[in-house]
């Protein structure tokens, strides 16, 4: 229990420190922004493919099944995506049209957008809990938490820009805290209860992981011309996992 109090800490944590450097900066330039975004998608890539997906592979006789966990876990995540509004609409970015963006209040639409990203993120980190190994759970709570900084870090700006103050911008961070614990819980509990089915689960927060990665993230690092920084961002943000996971072993 003393880990998982660790992880529910690092991962609950992680998002606010991002929104309170967020209010001291208040605005940052594209070209950073895209730098962020492509660091964060690097560090979510490297944590489902070599955290996740490659767990659920490396059980013998479960390459079907977990062929079939991460194709369930984008599926899934693709028709959250569908009935879920997203922030970079609302910030005048993302031109994609989604079915419940002309109903709920902006700051709404942000909180549920943000919480789009961070339930198979909560997912991955307490699946891998699954694999019994504690490199395993450290490489990949550490992935969520290094990129959850940046990330939280990026999102205060649409807020401002849409008139939430400060004070709101702070419950909507421990709203979002919340999400991720509650999402690691289950993802932790899921693996405890039905252990047969690990490398299904695992494949699963990987495969939702892959969705978010290339659905939201690379796109929007993508959105401002700064491709190549975005680009390098994120080579860097995955060989940082792949690093810490050696140090780990």
């Amino acid at each position: 229990m003393k880990i998982l109090t660790i992880v529910l800490l690092s991962v609950g944590l992680s998002t606010t420190i991002g929104v309170l450097g967020g209010l001291l900066v208040r605005r940052i330039a594209h070209r950073l922004n895209d730098i962020i975004m492509g660091l964060s998608a690097g560090i979510m890539l490297a944590a489902a493919t070599s955290g996740l997906l490659a767990n659920a592979f490396a059980v013998k006789g479960s390459a079907l099944l977990a062929i079939f966990g991460a194709v369930t876990g984008a599926v899934i995540i693709s028709l959250l995506d569908y009935f879920t509004p997203h922030l970079h609409r609302i910030a005048g970015v993302d031109f994609e049209s989604h079915n419940s963006n002309g109903t709920i209040s902006k700051s709404l639409l942000f909180v549920a957008a943000i919480a789009l990203h961070k339930i198979p993120e909560g997912l991955a980190v307490g699946v891998s809990f699954g694999t019994g190994e504690i490199k395993d759970i450290l490489t990949i709570t550490l992935a969520i938490s290094l990129q959850n900084v940046p990330e939280a870090f990026v999102i205060v700006a649409p807020l401002f820009a849409v008139g939430v103050k400060s004070s709101r911008i702070i419950a909507i961070s421990l709203g979002i805290a919340a999400i991720s614990i509650t999402s690691v819980l289950s993802g932790y509990l899921l693996v405890k209860t039905f252990t047969g089915v690990l490398p299904f689960l695992l494949a699963a927060a990987g495969g939702a992981m892959l969705y978010v990665i290339s659905d939201e993230v690379i796109p929007e690092s993508h959105s401002h011309g700064f491709e190549k920084p975005a680009t390098f961002a994120l080579i860097s943000g995955f060989l940082l996992v792949l690093a810490l996971q050696s140090a780990l072993s």
